[in-house]
């Protein structure tokens, strides 16, 4: 039986059914999924939770969908990585990455919040899903609809990396590339939505597709032992994935599966699209939408949905928010790649790279843990550092044109670890 009650307004408070409805017709706020946590705190939990399969799923008390889930059976529970060599680099003494740049299928977080919105959809009864997308959500949309048998349209901004064009594409759907930037974009599918009455996820689904972002902060507290970092340091882009990572902490905390005080969270922007550091900084709560001008194309939304949420959520926590150059998103992702195997796409490079200032700045104490935000995976980006990485040495092919190659690079051990 479902722990789900209905709609209610972030703003007004009205109540509303579970339709696909997102914005409230009095106050024109958004709505937000309510669960009755009473009868969760009964049914969630330590023992139940862990003796289910290791997908997003075994939070499904918190997530609002009614019956058995129809896709996302092997999404979520990526890794949470001890940084070490990364922490040694900070001059930090507990370091971790919340690695979704290997989720399934499509190297992304956004392959949770879809698991949940197209399960809604089938759920109320679409046959078409869609979305506004950056490229990985267009990559998730597609990829859940060819499983689950929907139509599907996807609608991105004409410069996507190819990687993420032909990552979508695969999958069979409709896509649909818009002359301008993604506030373009989403501004037409609203449109689209409207006339056409497809399931759109992250516009007429918006308030169940943004429920699947807390399974990111749940399996953080889960791999921790039921433990909460004292610092998150997340990516904003529309502002999906923060505030419903700090509403997944205190949901655990409130249904008596976590003790612990709740985190401080931290925004990471782009210094060419920020927003909401911006608003930050200035003391606002009014974010003034820019023209985003970034190598960081999946967090270059110049006008977040939820900034506000971000706001409010990063403020709340007493955390902070800080952006970083283009330059700076390049060294974050050369230095996580270099010191913990994992090749993360401009987002992720963005956390690293902020997550470094805000400890230099003394904002995030070198004693306390950090959890820093992989969202996307890097081979779906390689223009991002196609010119900042060494070239191949080409050589004949006989040992002696190695031994030279070899003698002239120098390349012991000691020197190599010096250079890096």
């Amino acid at each position: 039986m479902s722990t789900v009650i209905g709609l209610k307004c972030r703003e007004c408070g009205a109540d509303y059914p579970k339709v696909a409805a997102h914005v409230c017709e009095t106050c024109f706020g958004p709505l937000e999924v309510v669960y009755d946590y009473r009868a969760v705190a009964r049914r969630m939990t330590r023992e139940v939770v862990e003796s289910r399969p290791r997908d997003l799923w075994r939070y499904r008390e918190l997530l609002p969908v009614e019956g058995e889930p129809s896709v996302g059976l092997h999404s979520g529970f990526t890794p949470l990585v001890r940084a070490d060599r990364l922490a040694r680099e900070f001059g930090v003494a507990e370091l971790w990455l919340k690695d979704d740049s290997v989720n399934h299928p499509t190297f992304s977080y956004k392959d949770r919040v879809v698991s949940v919105s197209i399960c809604k959809a089938i759920e109320l009864g679409f046959d078409t899903v869609s979305c506004a997308s950056t490229g990985n959500l267009a990559n998730s949309v597609s990829a859940h609809a060819a499983r689950a048998g929907l139509l599907c349209y996807v609608f991105i901004p004409h410069d996507l990396e190819k990687g993420k064009v032909v990552g979508s594409a695969i999958y069979g759907p409709r896509v649909v590339a818009i002359e301008g930037n993604y506030d373009d974009v989403n501004r037409l599918c609203s449109e689209i939505a409207d006339k056409y009455g497809w399931a759109f996820v992250n516009v007429n689904l918006r308030p169940y597709y943004t429920e699947g972002a807390k399974t990111y902060g749940f399996e953080i507290a889960e791999q921790l032992g039921w433990k909460l970092p004292r610092h998150v340091v997340v990516p904003t882009a529309g502002g999906t994935i923060l505030p419903k990572v700090a509403k997944a902490f205190k949901e655990l905390r409130d249904i008596g599966l976590v003790g612990d005080p709740l985190p401080a969270i931290y925004t990471a922007q782009a210094a060419g699209c920020a927003p909401v550091v911006q608003a930050l900084h200035r003391g606002a709560d009014l974010i003034t939408p820019v023209k985003p001008n970034t190598i960081a194309k999946s967090i270059a939304i110049g006008n977040p949905a939820d900034g506000y949420y971000v706001l409010k959520a990063v403020r709340e926590s007493g955390g902070w928010g800080e952006s970083v150059t283009d330059a700076e998103i390049v060294a974050g992702i050369r230095l996580l790649a270099r010191t913990e195997g994992i090749f993360t796409e401009p987002a992720g490079g963005t956390t690293v790279a902020v997550t470094k200032k805000l400890v230099e700045q003394g904002r995030i104490p070198r004693d306390e843990s950090i959890v820093v935000c992989v969202t996307g995976n890097g081979y779906k980006t390689l223009e991002a550092v196609d010119g900042a990485v060494e070239q191949p040495f080409t050589i004949g092919s006989r040992l002696a044109d190695f031994d030279a190659l070899y003698a002239r690079l120098g390349d012991i051990p000691a020197k190599r670890a010096a250079l890096q």
